[in-house]
């Protein structure tokens, strides 16, 4: 029987790579994206229900699948309120956790960040961290939390700040650690879909890990 899949996010760089992975994948039979608006693409093997996601929790009856995909995400530069920015960070793909342990789901991927730490002074840190330690607090059995370093890509939105960090990393990257270096979406995809489906031993997927997984992908 084939799989359904949901990705929350599917509107951003890495879910909107994620979702034409998954649409083209004849494992899936069915992608349900959530999401406040539409993808703008038509396909039998797409189903939309356009939601507000801060009340994710609202919509467990149709919350069914066999794995769920958390590609949410934001910056200081769009959202400057801390309190919404923790709302979006940690409460979206917490609630979306909470989930999957009520439905019985039993694969979640989400995508965290490097330095994510609960402990940190850091407000971006402490937030990724925070959501790390309790969506894994959920005991879901294939739980996958990848923490890619800057991730590269052209949003459809300007982020001055982010723009100038990525000039830097393509300069210094030979020299930066390779956790830290920069990485596609396309690649975070990639090692989303094969996390999925070929399993690992750790929960918390590094930067270069990513890379080697998606590198090595048999999808």
């Amino acid at each position: 029987m084939k799989k359904t899949a949901i990705i929350l996010g599917a509107t951003g760089l890495t879910g909107g790579n994620l979702l034409d992975f998954l649409l083209k994948n004849d494992r899936y039979g069915k992608i349900k994206v959530f999401s406040r608006s539409s993808v703008g693409i038509s396909n039998p093997k797409l189903e939309e229900h356009l939601i507000d996601l801060f009340e994710l929790e609202k919509h467990k009856e149709i919350f069914q699948a066999d794995e769920v995909f958390c590609c949410i995400g934001t910056t200081k530069s769009k959202t400057p309120d801390n309190s919404i920015y923790k709302k979006i960070d940690y409460g979206i793909p917490f609630a979306a956790a909470k989930l999957c342990k009520e439905n019985n789901i039993h694969t979640f991927i989400v995508v965290s960040a490097m330095g994510a730490n609960p402990e940190s002074k850091v407000f971006y840190n402490k937030t990724k961290g925070e959501m790390e330690r309790d969506a894994l607090k959920q005991n879901i059995p294939n739980t996958y939390i990848l923490q890619p370093g800057l991730i590269g890509g052209n949003r459809s939105e300007k982020r001055l700040g982010e723009s100038i960090a990525k000039f830097l990393f393509k300069i210094l990257n030979p020299i930066i650690p390779k956790n830290y270096r920069t990485i596609s979406p396309e690649t975070i995809a990639k090692a989303m879909l094969t996390l999925a489906n070929q399993g690992y031993s750790k929960n918390r997927v590094e930067n270069q890990t990513i890379k080697e997984i998606a590198e090595n992908a048999r999808n």
